[in-house]
Formats: structure tokens, sequence, C-alpha cells
């Protein structure tokens, strides 16, 4: 792996502060978080040979979720799993008629288990494209969006997560190296805000780019 691919740096504070929290309880952000804002990588190959998903590697080069497809692109159950290869959340695609989401289960799930977050594209936005934005729903309030990830009008790979009042979560975008150069559409940099959960994070970030095909 070349050394380019990841960052050897803490993330500096993003440009707005996450403003509320109010959307999420304390089982929100149990699963790993951080006190600082952190920078990953996110390499869009799985280290599977002939497998699709992704690699994710912190500010250190190690790696610490991955996603590997065994079957073809776009398939419609999705693990993320640690560097270990334990699933930390099971992503499964629902459809109702013509419309698509998926929902992401902590660890594998369960019979009977309700999800712990669902993503769908906007369809009500007005005066903006179809596509241009995901609402995001928390499992303890279903029908109000808790966040919402904006993807840029020029680039499908970069995003951002926003809370309700705009505040940013996290984002997403194509990873520079130290002389500057943009590198490939295949190698991201995420930026996650202090004390959010990494994994809901990697979770909402791994359902964005199945929505728009790249894993």
């Amino acid at each position: 792996m070349s050394i380019k691919i990841h960052p050897h740096q803490l993330a500096a504070p993003l440009a707005t502060p996450v403003s509320d929290l109010s959307t999420s309880q304390p089982d929100d952000l149990s699963l790993s978080s951080s006190g600082e804002g952190e920078i990953f990588t996110i390499w869009m190959k799985s280290l599977i040979l002939g497998g699709k998903g992704c690699t994710v590697f912190d500010s250190n080069g190690e790696v610490v979720y991955r996603v590997d497809n065994y079957s073809s692109k776009g398939c419609n159950q999705v693990f993320l799993m640690d560097s270990q290869g334990r699933v930390l959340l099971t992503i499964l695609r629902k459809k109702f008629r013509l419309l698509a989401r998926w929902e992401g289960y902590k660890n594998e799930k369960t019979k009977g288990e309700s999800w712990w977050f669902q993503v769908r594209k906007s369809w009500k936005i007005p005066k903006m494209p179809l596509g241009n934005e995901v609402v995001v729903n928390l499992y303890h309030d279903k029908k109000s969006p808790a966040f919402k990830i904006e993807k840029s009008k020029n680039d499908l790979t970069s995003c951002k997560i926003v809370n309700r009042l705009g505040g940013l979560i996290a984002e997403m975008k194509r990873k520079q190296s130290t002389g500057g150069v943009v590198l490939g559409s295949d190698v991201l940099t995420l930026v996650i805000e202090p004390n959010i959960d990494h994994s809901l994070i990697m979770g909402l970030m791994v359902a964005y780019n199945l929505i728009h095909c790249r894993m």
C-alpha cells in the first residue's frame, strides 16, 4: 500500500462545529468515538481478491474498518467489519415500490431486530435535483430525519453529513497528497467531528456509496 493512501495527522476542527446532538442518545455513541476530530482514509477497494467493497485506514495507516463483498457489486446485504473481520454493522437494502432505502443494524442482524439507522434519497426537496441530498433517520426518531448527507454538485465522491441545524458532523472528499496532488476518485479522506460514533458515520458513508452504485 502506497504511503500516499493514508494520512498521518489528527484532523483540525471542521469549519462549522456540531451545534446540536439532541438527535443522539448515549447508545448512539457507544461503539467507537473520540474526544478529538479524526481523519480516516477510505480506499474504495476490497482487500479480498476479486471482492467488492472498501478499506478504511486511521491516521497511523492501520486498517480499522473493512467492507468485503464476495457477490456482485451493489448487493442487497453488506457487512461493515473491523480489521479482524468482526461484524460491526449489517446494512440491508430494502425496496418499497419504486423507492429503495438502506437500513443499518448493529452487529449481525437478528430476527425481529429494529434498524439502527435508515438512509434514503430525498424526494421532497424543492428546487433541488433528485439525489443531491440523502436523509438519515435514527431508531429513536423514525419520522424526523436526524442527519442529511449533502452531495457536492460537481463531485459524487464529495459529501457532508450535517445535523438538523446544519452543524457539520463529517465530511468526505477526494484525498490530496502532502504535495497537494488530488489522488484518484477511489482514495477519499473522511473527517469526523469529536464525540461522534465512528462506526455510525462509516455505516452512513457505506450506505451513501451503495446508493450511488460506488460499491
